[in-house]
Formats: structure tokens, sequence, C-alpha cells
């Protein structure tokens, strides 16, 4: 299964008289219905819907079609209705003009406080009675099943790219962890031998207050906790094993964000352990080079569904 993104934008628009079912297609145009979807990350599935008046009974339809296609983000759909008639305003007539004044002057006859026409009231009154407009419901629908496949196409790509990140840090990772294991040994085999290069300058001003052999004994027994102080096999091991299950998730796919979040912080343990364990500037700098890789990945998984 493909890696998805939060993260995508679609859009759409589509002649309502076109995708009325049994409509003339030579007839004009009754409106045009225009349509987006956009989509950020988020915990959860967010949805808000933004409809004109005349769509907003369809709310109920678009959140089961974006439920059923979508499992998490904030998600943000728009659409209205734009009227044809709108688009071009018809220029009233002489003669028009004069049966409006002239129905006008009756009206007022008998109604004195009636109101004098607008010039919006001459141009409606003008433009004849608008054509009734056919259901935009399947047109919608339509149209938003459109879009909801643009907007999964373009969360998975961003996806893919998303993924291919992640590996490539992956693989960062693992090298900086290959440079730190064999670190250790040598600190240790260091350690030892500064030890006993004390205890020895130490015997010698103690003039024998101590046998060779228990100075020997303590410098071994101080090495050896150091040993333990700064062994970080078992957090390269860990860091391993979560690396490969990282790994194994992102080529897997599906809806991976939120195990990837977990095993992320995880990552962020082991490599601050690994500083706090460290006795050598080059430990140091490779736990460093470790969390900026692991922050960064962190950035890109909040990102993934």
């Amino acid at each position: 299964m493909p890696v998805y993104s939060m993260t995508g934008y679609a859009s759409g628009q589509q002649s309502l008289a076109a995708a009325a079912p049994g409509h003339d297609a030579r007839a004009p145009a009754q409106g045009r219905l225009g349509l987006e979807i956009r989509s950020v990350n988020s915990r959860f599935l967010d949805l808000s819907l933004r409809l004109s008046e005349d769509l907003r009974q369809h709310e109920p339809a678009l959140r089961e079609l974006l439920q059923a296609r979508l499992k998490r983000g904030k998600v943000e759909l728009r659409a209205g209705l734009e009227s044809a008639q709108a688009e071009a305003v018809r220029e009233p007539t002489a003669r028009l003009l004069q049966r409006l004044a002239a129905m006008q002057d009756t009206v007022r006859g008998w109604l004195p406080d009636a109101r004098a026409l607008s010039v919006a009231d001459v141009l409606r009154l003008g433009a004849g009675e608008e054509a009734p407009h056919a259901d935009p419901g399947p047109a919608l629908l339509q149209l938003a099943r459109q879009a909801a496949d643009d907007l999964v196409a373009a969360r998975e790509r961003e996806g893919a790219r998303l993924a291919t990140m992640l590996l490539g840090h992956l693989e960062q990772l693992r090298a900086l962890a290959e440079q730190a294991a064999p670190l250790v040994p040598q600190l240790v085999e260091q350690q030892r031998a500064r030890f006993l290069e004390r205890w020895n300058e130490a015997m010698g001003l103690a003039d024998g207050a101590a046998t060779p052999e228990a100075a020997q004994d303590r410098a071994l027994t101080e090495a050896t906790a150091f040993a333990i102080r700064i062994d970080v096999a078992e957090e390269l091991t860990r860091l391993a094993a979560h690396l490969d299950e990282i790994e194994r998730l992102i080529r897997k796919g599906g809806e991976i964000g939120k195990r990837l979040d977990f095993l992320i912080q995880e990552l962020h343990r082991e490599a601050n352990t690994l500083g706090s364990k460290s006795a050598a500037l080059e430990l140091t700098r490779i736990s460093v080079d470790m969390k900026v890789l692991v922050e960064q990945m962190r950035e890109q998984v909040q990102n993934i569904e």
C-alpha cells in the first residue's frame, strides 16, 4: 500500500445543465458548480464544509463521501453554485421601460404607498422569469467524487516523497550507529590503561603502603565501572530495532502515521541516552547528528496519514 500525506489540494468546476439527467446539451448552461478541497495534518479526521445556501442540504452526503475516502487530516471543502444569468445583464428596451412605467403608475394608483421600482427591479423584470435550475445534487456529488479522487492522488504523491526522505534519513542514522559502535571498546581500553598508569604512580608515591596486586585490582574495578557507565551497546541495539521497524512500516504503507510518531519518540530517547553516556567528543557529535536527523523525521512523520 502507498504512504499517504495529509496535505493536498483539489478543485473542479462543472456545468449544472450538462450534468442534469435528461437535459438538452445544446441548451444554455443554467449555472456552474465550483468546488475545492484542501487538507492539512491533524491527529484525527476533522471535516469542515462551507457550502452556499442552495447546496447546504447536500452536506450529509458530502461528509459521508469524504469519510469513506480519508482517514486523518483537517479537511475543508468549499462549494458554491453560480447562476449563468449573473454573468450577463440584459439591457432593457425602450418599449419594456414604457410598459414597466405604465404598470408602476397603475399599481401606485391603487396602492399609493407602494415602493417605486429600483434599477435592480427593472433589470430583474427585464430578464424575465428565471428558468428553474436542475437539481444540483447529482452534479455536486459527481464533482465531489472527482475532487476527492484528485485529493487522494495528491496526498499519495506527497506521501511517496515523504517516504523517500524518511528512508534516506534511516540510512544516515544506521551509518552514524556504525560509527558509534567501535568507539566504546576503544574508550574502555584507553580508560583502563589510564587507571593503571595512575595507580602505578600512586603506588610509587605510597612507598609500598599497598600491594601491587591490590592496586591493580582497584584499577581494574574502576575501569570496569567506567565501562558499564559508558556502555551504549543496548541503546544501539534498540535503535537498530526501531530503524528496522520504521522501514518495515514505510514499505508496508497504509495508515502508519501514529505508529511512526511513537517510534520517532523512541528514537529520540535512544539518541539522548547515547549523548548522556558519551565520554568522547566524537560520540557526542554522533549523538547530536542523530538528534538532528530524528527531529527532521518527526516533522515529516507529523504529516503522514
